[in-house]
């Protein structure tokens, strides 16, 4: 009993305790969700979400040289074909972190403090991990969000993100884009 108290005392030492932890989506590349509920800051409207592995802004240079936009409203309404039907693409970069308690620190900085001595670790009592993730709304031309489940569009527009993503995350080099033929 003595030996699993004092393991039991150890392990709580020297562990972080998350408490703040990014989404995963299990099994999936992306996901289908009311971007309100994935991050309180953005709208009510149904998106298509996925990780960004990619650097700050590869998105929009993916977007920007991809349609050649110019940088002119870049990931605001860009208007897009979608199976000849013309569809307005709004996205965000969103960041979302995993956050842990570093328990040793903490107890380091208690003794020493009940000692009269002054804190070593007050600035690193947590640690953090950031997680960005592209967040994808689309309209059609009467502005109903094309993601919605009755939307009558809804599989072409999936399918025309999921080909989307899939071709920003293997491309690196963007102008490459420009020269691809589309059959």
């Amino acid at each position: 009993m003595k030996k699993a108290l004092i393991f039991l005392v150890l392990l709580i030492l020297t562990s972080c305790i998350p408490y703040k932890i990014a989404p995963k989506f299990k099994n999936k590349e992306y996901k289908v969700m009311k971007a309100k509920k994935f991050e309180r800051k953005l709208g009510r409207e149904t998106a298509f979400i996925f990780k960004d592995p990619k650097d700050a802004d590869e998105f929009y240079n993916y977007i920007n040289t991809k349609y050649q936009l110019n940088h002119n409203n870049v990931g605001l309404n860009s208007p897009i074909l979608i199976h000849g039907k013309t569809c307005f693409f709004s996205y965000q970069e969103v960041e979302r972190t995993d956050k842990s308690l570093v328990l040793p620190l903490v107890v380091t900085d208690l003794k020493r403090s009940s000692n009269g001595n002054d804190p070593l670790f007050e600035k690193h009592y947590t640690t953090r991990k950031g997680h960005w993730y592209i967040v994808i709304t689309v309209y059609d031309e009467n502005l109903k969000n094309c993601l919605l489940d009755k939307h009558p569009n809804q599989a072409e527009v999936l399918n025309f993100l999921k080909e989307l993503q899939q071709e920003y995350l293997k491309t690196h080099n963007y102008e490459e884009l420009l020269f691809t033929k589309k059959s």
